[in-house]
Order: C-alpha cells, then sequence, then structure tokens
C-alpha cells in the first residue's frame, strides 16, 4: 500500500480555532506547521477578521475547556481546538448570588 501524503502535509496540524457572542459564534479550521504555539494558531487563524474586537496579547485562550496558562509556550498537537475566551462581565460568585437574592425577593 503507497502512502500519498507529502512531506509537507505530514509536518502540519489540523486545528479549529473557537470564539462567540451571544449574537455569532465561529469556528475556523485550519492546518499550521508542527511547532506551532496555541498563540500563533489562534492569530493565523484570522478569526479577528470576523470579530475585531479580539486582542490576542490580552485574551484568555484555552484548549478544549482548559485554560493554558502560557499560549505563547503551549505547542499544538494534531487535531486541538484553541477556545478564545470573552471577558466576564461579572463574577460568577457574584452573578449566582443575584440569581439566588432575586429568587428569594420573588
Amino acid at each position: 500500500m503507497t502512502n500519498n501524503v507529502t512531506g509537507a502535509e505530514q509536518d502540519s496540524l489540523a486545528i479549529e480555532v473557537v470564539y462567540g457572542t451571544p449574537a455569532k459564534q465561529q469556528i475556523m479550521t485550519l492546518s499550521v506547521e508542527q511547532g506551532c504555539s496555541v498563540f500563533d494558531g489562534a492569530v493565523r487563524s484570522g478569526i479577528q477578521s470576523v470579530f475585531p474586537e479580539i486582542d490576542f496579547d490580552t485574551v484568555h485562550m484555552g484548549l478544549f475547556g482548559k485554560v493554558v496558562k502560557t499560549p505563547k509556550d503551549t505547542l499544538l498537537r494534531e487535531g486541538d481546538r484553541i477556545e478564545i475566551y470573552r471577558p466576564l462581565l461579572i463574577d460568577p460568585k457574584q452573578a449566582r448570588l443575584n440569581r439566588a437574592a432575586k429568587k428569594a425577593a420573588d
């Protein structure tokens, strides 16, 4: 059986980059070279053309729901899904307290 994969294809990784707002979500699929970081993969996806508010230098990123503390140093693997997180508008604990207070008042 012959393997038709070229050297360049063997050295690339298929990844996804996702971001969403309450109004719109986007999944970008792309190939990056081996040794590409989470940060570089997010930038190369072009997702900022859809969501210009993304500031890659300050935004938090993760892989499959787990925050990546050093996206410029964390290398991607085949099939990784980079998630770009929006800043929280309210602390989740405070939001729960607000809901509980409202429910108690009703």
